[in-house]
């Protein structure tokens, strides 16, 4: 199973010019790093809309690309969650609030689970991943969630 550590070592300032509203705040910052990042990752608000997800976290996550997903809610994105049952029948709204990057967001808590997802196609096998994820506070409210996943 992988492991994944995350930490920040200093204060982000930006180097030029006037910061952005993005980048003056913590979630900003985020949506950045994940936008550009090689480990497959997704950030949400508080709305559990998309804000930025790595290109390698669509290709795990089977969404296409980027731009197919950002700006619109996780769950209605193209990510197909089913269970791990041979059936591999589609999850229900109530096993889907306690997948890691939701339950992150409304219990304000780290959170950590494996996820099967569902490629596109009904013969498309599944992908199970491990997910781990961390609320992100703007403000010292949840803003929103930061998820790594790690194939299984």
């Amino acid at each position: 199973m992988a492991h994944v550590e995350l930490s920040l070592s200093e204060v982000f300032a930006p180097t030029a010019g006037t910061p952005t509203e993005q980048e003056s705040d913590n979630f900003g910052q985020w949506s950045s790093t994940v936008s550009h990042a090689a480990e497959p990752c997704l950030l949400i608000d508080a709305d559990t809309t998309v804000v930025a997800v790595s290109a390698s976290g669509c290709e795990l996550l089977c969404l296409g690309t980027p731009e197919d997903v950002i700006g619109r809610p996780l769950l209605e994105g193209g990510l197909r969650l089913v269970d791990f049952t041979a059936n591999r029948s589609e999850l229900t709204e109530q096993e889907t609030d306690k997948i890691p990057p939701l339950l992150a967001l409304h219990s304000g808590r780290l959170a950590r689970g494996l996820l099967r997802v569902q490629g596109s196609g009904p013969d498309a096998p599944g992908t199970t991943v491990d997910a781990i994820s961390t609320p992100v506070l703007t403000d010292g409210s949840v803003a929103g969630s930061l998820t790594f996943f790690s194939e299984v």
